[in-house]
């Protein structure tokens, strides 16, 4: 062990979380909740003693942007540091042993930023029937846990285990916990990520035969090892027929769970399907395993067939960006947009890790980071937007600015993320991976970049179809006669529940219901529904009755407004339903004093709840006078959901304007990682200099002459 076992704490405290969690079973639902995230909060913080203390031992001369570099391995130090191990299975050698790196340091802390935060934002979830608020927070807290796991082992069979241990608890949150068809996405989910675990336990297996039969561990009377560190010293004397073989079977497994096309199509299922919790880590921090499995196995331990498949990995991360990019376009469903925009950004970072320069790889992690943070940004104020409308359909929601002006800047601002605009976290990284990936790649780097256009078009397109111009569609407006719901009777009594909303309205202020409930007989009147000849239901009004909150100037329920208030949906003899279009002959107008039901004194503000009856107005349109009355689902963010939100925002800013804390923990490692696959970064060339061409493997550097080194070859570097 090597100093304070974060990582071991890091490891069991989302465990013991979890079971806590988990026999809470009678206990209040809010001390389960606040429970679970005391949990994952006690997380951040040893995530945050983790990056100090490994800052503490980084040496400075790596700090700042990446440049062309070509430093041999064995002049950069150990790989890991803050070290653990313990033996597990000696027979085989395996041991359970865990280190940090730079890269995996970004995503540990990428997992312990996000799970309080989706905890939060979970905090009102509706749950499935016979679902408990503590079956699904414990299952995030195993999941943060085992993708932990993923990220800091550091023997290969102990990183297998993690990455098949992450699938048991996501396929219980989306199958248990998800959507109509989450049955289906689960069950497709696991499948497809069993066919590449049992592809990578075959490489797996395969690598530690050959790590046996190399002629140093045969001389040595050694066999065969799982350490990453012994690994990555004798990959150069393992053969390249070899190495393609346990490099296909990882790159299956990567390629799947990355997901890179045509192996993605689990992912838009899962996405939509899963809840916005789950759906959050999936698409932010799980899919990133993929990528990373290309860095931590492909690259530095089968250096020679990496080399030789990196133009087919190329060729399928282009191939999705633009497949991503116009799929995304055509879709119709808010969840399943996020996720194929995410194939989309999935080909950038692949295709950074395969363009093998230190400036790529950077970027490729970066954009691991970064995508993660700007896509759970998006995500989540999605899953916000379709739990108040009800429903996914794109069509179902337009000029949600209007109503909800919060959830329209905070889907702007992730959307300003998603396609890279300057000024935002994905710009550095995406310019990064494609500036790296010219100096080698000139042809494919040209293409990727087509999908920053198409990455503009769709999403700028989503954003004006759903929060700009009327406000329109059945998710945001109401249709039918009202329904007299609990939330309107305490409207009208003045008792207002725990989630009973305020009124929004896009064009006027509202006026407050009489006190007197639904149902009770104002002035002139009858109860709703009963009462002698003359009454009726809300929404008509033979003459001599009125419906509920209108009437004559002064003569309303107790309570109602002053003549100035605005007027919806209230009318004289012949008025239509409450907040719907009337006769051309009384459009939005009655006598004075009348109000809509429901409606409040006062300007909507933060924290008003995020369900129930809203009324707001937009112009008319077919030329006839005067506002044409609606009535509005829901209003705008609540505290706690800004409070969830605002950290996201902050960072998507603060790292497009100041990535170098972060890039100061990735390029050491992205350094290395290019130095161990056998390449070195392209440098400008002397004048009279011959310099190898594109994907040459020669350590070969104008500045830096290796120790003990020999002509290299094919698979083959020091």
């Amino acid at each position: 062990m090597n100093g304070f076992p974060y990582l071991l704490l890091l490891l069991a405290v989302p465990l013991i979380g979890a079971g806590v969690v988990a026999g809470m079973g009678r206990s209040p639902a809010r001390t389960v909740k606040l429970t679970a995230l005391a949990f994952s909060l006690a997380e951040l913080v040893l995530a945050a003693a983790l990056w100090i203390a490994y800052r503490s031992t980084q040496p400075k001369s790596f700090a700042g942007m990446p440049t062309p570099t070509a430093t041999p391995s064995s002049t950069m130090g150990p790989p890991f540091t803050q070290t653990f191990s313990v033996d597990w299975i000696p027979s085989f050698g395996i041991h359970f042993s865990l280190g940090v790196d730079g890269i995996s340091l970004v995503m540990i802390a990428l997992i312990a930023l996000l799970v309080p935060i989706v905890l939060g934002a979970s905090w009102e979830e509706k749950l499935p029937e016979g679902r408990t608020i503590g079956g699904y927070f414990a299952l995030i807290l195993v999941m943060q846990a085992a993708m932990t796991g993923v990220f800091a082992a550091t023997d290969v069979f102990v990183f297998y285990v993690m990455f098949e241990v992450m699938l048991i608890p996501m396929y219980f949150l989306i199958g248990a916990f998800g959507g109509l068809r989450g049955t289906y996405a689960a069950t497709k989910f696991f499948l497809y990520s069993l066919i590449g675990g049992l592809l990578m336990l075959a490489s797996l297996i395969g690598l530690y035969v050959a790590s046996g039969r190399v002629p140093s561990r045969v001389a040595a009377g050694l066999g065969g090892t799982f350490d990453w560190a012994t690994l990555r010293g004798i990959a150069h004397e393992i053969p390249t027929s070899t190495q393609l073989w346990i490099f296909a079977g990882f790159a299956i497994a990567f390629a799947i769970k990355a997901p890179l096309v045509p192996f993605h199509t689990w992912l838009p299922d899962a996405g939509s399907e899963a809840p916005v919790g789950a759906g959050t880590l999936l698409v932010g921090v799980l899919d990133k395993v993929g990528t990373f499995g290309f860095l931590r196995i492909c690259l530095p331990l089968l250096p020679a067939a990496s080399s030789k498949l990196a133009w087919l990995i190329i060729t399928l991360a282009v191939v999705g960006i633009i497949y991503g990019a116009i799929v995304a376009a055509g879709q119709t469903d808010l969840k399943r947009f996020v996720t194929y925009t995410s194939i989309a950004h999935f080909g950038f970072i692949a295709l950074g890790v395969f363009a093998f320069t230190t400036q790529a790889v950077s970027g490729a992690v970066l954009y691991m980071v970064n995508h993660g943070l700007a896509t759970a940004l998006l995500f989540l104020v999605v899953g916000m937007l379709t739990a108040r409308g009800g429903s996914r359909n794109i069509a179902d929601y337009g000029g949600v600015w209007k109503v909800a002006p919060l959830i329209g800047g905070f889907f702007l601002v992730g959307a300003l993320a998603t396609i890279a605009m300057p000024g935002t976290n994905s710009f550095i990284s995406e310019f990064l991976v494609l500036i790296g990936t010219f100096t080698r790649h000139p042809a494919w780097a040209i293409v990727a970049t087509t999908g920053i256009v198409f990455a503009a078009l769709y999403m700028l397109w989503i954003f004006q179809r759903t929060m700009t111009g009327p406000v329109r569609g059945s998710a945001v407006l109401f249709e039918g006669p009202p329904a007299v719901s609990p939330t309107a009777a305490a409207a009208g009594s003045g008792v207002q529940p725990e989630n009973a909303p305020a009124l929004v309205s896009s064009g006027i202020r509202s006026g407050v219901v009489g006190s007197s409930p639904v149902g009770s007989s104002p002035v002139g009147s009858s109860p709703v529904g009963s009462g002698p000849v003359g009454s009726s239901p809300v929404g008509s009004s033979p003459v001599g009755s009125s419906p509920v909150g209108s009437g004559p100037a002064g003569s309303g329920p107790v309570g109602s407004v002053a003549p100035s208030s605005g007027l919806v949906g209230s009318g004289q003899t012949g008025s239509s339903p409450v907040g719907h279009r009337q006769a051309a002959s009384g459009r939005g107008a009655g006598p004075a004093g009348s109000t809509p039901l429901g409606a409040a004194t006062t300007e909507p503000g933060v924290g008003t709840p995020s369900v129930g009856y809203r009324l707001g107005e937009h112009p008319a349109t077919d030329g006839n006078e005067g506002p044409a009355p609606v009535r509005v689902r829901f209003g705008d963010l609540t505290r706690r959901e800004l409070v969830v939100l605002t950290p996201l925002v902050v960072l998507v800013i603060f790292l497009g304007l100041y990535p170098k804390p972060v890039l100061d923990v990735i390029n050491p490692t992205a350094q290395r990682t290019v130095v161990e696959s056998c390449h070195s970064d392209p440098l400008p060339a002397a004048r009279g200099a011959v310099t190898p061409g594109p994907g040459a493997l020669a350590m070969t550097t104008p500045t830096v002459t290796p120790t003990n080194t020999t002509t290299t070859t094919e698979g083959s570097c020091q």
